[in-house]
């Protein structure tokens, strides 16, 4: 068990007859606190469930590769502020085979995370095979070329196809994989929008019968699923069933973002589910299949989470919402009841800009926004967001914690997406278990520390933070 976190087997001198690494459960304490004891005789590490023990073991791992394999007499009683401790991954806009989604949760073990949020989805690419709709990867995984620098002003393409995807022996193996290091993987099917990938594979799922692309670019389509159309949403519990199957976890994600209503307005068939359902308008509409889709996973054992949009036009109290758009969404959402994890973009969305000095930028030529008009995501920043700003001390419990998003539009491999995840992601990590006792100067100093620990698992972190560069000029 502790040979992989460890890198190897851990070499100890002991003249006592116990094991020089003693690795136990403890059930006097909470599922993910652990206790770790380094004495002259040993090794102690007992933990509240195996990925208690995982936690210590990396508190272990950093122990000796500071201390260049000679581990202190210490004692570390840790456990972490909140249960929810995510980070995304879109594999959509540029694809990661197995290998480097391995190394994604790797890095998240190693900064003590717990959810891996699994991005399958979106108007550029179907990564997951269902089998009952081949096509869905056939047609749906493949767009015809790729926009070439920013898509809001480039109108150059590429003429290569660009596809993959992940069939579903693949998947069960990501999930046991994360599953041996103590993580959840959160599967995401984006409904009602970001679906122009499954519209060209299955036109019919459309208001408009088509024809539909996999779009080339980025950004919002208009085209999106009908809602209207009774097969739409048998379609959807198809794809889920057989998503249900490939992953255990407690939450499944439905996007429900950036979903337009225009053609909603001008269908027949969602005008009619409109009037025949006594929806006020197309914001209820979308929430009627979420609702739709909520109890369908309800009865399974299963709970919908979904970005902010899902409360326009109202939802369930048992909905989870994952707050983007700043904080208004998960205040509103946690001032109503419903779970939360805040992820904002502003200062967890780690494909933004990361200096505030264009000129320094090394692979992040083209990031979320430009340089001179959006919030330069620094360590410092992450590190100082504040999950319960608005809420009083019940709505709180609320939040289920936190969470950072990769979103590759402009990370083409797998080394622009560690660019631009690290060092930041140990500043999420810190909120995450040391919300409540936060000191950027200590933190500073071991991040140094950590930073000695990337270069020797290769990792291609950014050098903002620990060349000086990243702060904003006054």
């Amino acid at each position: 068990m502790a040979a992989p976190i460890l890198g190897g087997k851990l070499a100890l001198e002991s003249h006592a007859a116990a094991p020089a690494l003693s690795l136990a459960g403890d059930s006097s304490l909470a599922r993910e606190e652990y206790v770790l004891d380094v004495t002259r005789r040993g090794i102690e590490l007992r933990g509240g469930s195996v990925s208690a023990v995982l936690y210590g073991l990396q508190s272990l791992r950093q122990l000796a590769f500071e201390n260049r394999g000679t581990i202190p007499v210490v004692r570390i009683h840790d456990k972490p502020f909140f249960a929810y401790r995510g980070a995304m991954l879109d594999v959509c806009r540029h694809f990661s085979p197995i290998g480097e989604v391995k190394r994604f949760i790797d890095i998240l073990a190693l900064h003590k995370l717990n959810v891996f949020h699994w991005h399958l989805t979106d108007d550029q690419g179907w990564r997951i095979e269902i089998r009952r709709y081949p096509a869905l990867t056939q047609t749906g995984s493949v767009r015809r070329g790729t926009v070439v620098g920013d898509h809001r002003t480039s109108s150059e393409y590429t003429d290569e196809p660009y596809g993959g995807y992940y069939t579903q022996d693949e998947i069960r193996e990501v999930v046991a994989y994360a599953a041996e290091r103590g993580i959840m993987v959160i599967p995401e099917i984006e409904m009602p929008g970001h679906a122009v990938a499954a519209l060209a594979a299955y036109p019919w799922l459309g208001c408009t019968g088509g024809p539909y692309e996999v779009m080339r670019t980025w950004g919002v389509s208009e085209d999106v699923l009908c809602i209207g159309k009774e097969s739409t949403l048998g379609f959807l519990k198809d794809v889920l069933t057989e998503v249900l199957e490939l992953f255990p976890s407690e939450y499944i994600h439905i996007g429900g973002d950036e979903s337009p209503r225009k053609r909603w307005k001008s269908c027949p068939f969602c005008q009619e589910r409109i009037r025949r359902e006594g929806l006020r308008n197309e914001a209820e509409l979308q929430s009627y299949l979420v609702r739709r889709i909520e109890e369908w996973l309800r009865d399974r054992g299963r709970r919908l989470i979904g970005w902010d949009e899902i409360l326009e036009g109202g939802v369930s109290q048992d909905a989870t919402v994952m707050s983007w758009r700043g904080t208004r969404g998960g205040i509103e959402a946690a001032r109503h009841g419903n779970r939360v994890v805040m992820v904002p973009c502003d200062y967890f969305y780690f494909d933004y800009y990361q200096t505030h000095d264009p000129a320094r930028v090394e692979r992040e030529t083209v990031a979320t926004g430009r340089p001179d008009d959006v919030p330069h995501v620094t360590v410092r920043r992450a590190y100082e967001f504040s999950p319960y700003e608005g809420l009083d001390g019940g709505q709180r419990q609320c939040i289920l914690g936190v969470q950072g998003n990769i979103w590759r539009e402009y990370m083409v491999d797998f080394r622009q997406v560690e660019h631009m995840l690290l060092p930041r992601l140990a500043a999420l990590a810190e909120v995450a278990w040391s919300c409540d006792r936060r000191d950027f100067p200590d933190f500073s100093r071991r991040l140094f520390r950590l930073k000695e620990l990337y270069d020797q698992e290769g990792y291609r972190y950014a050098p903002y933070f620990f060349n000086g560069t990243d702060t904003v000029p006054q």
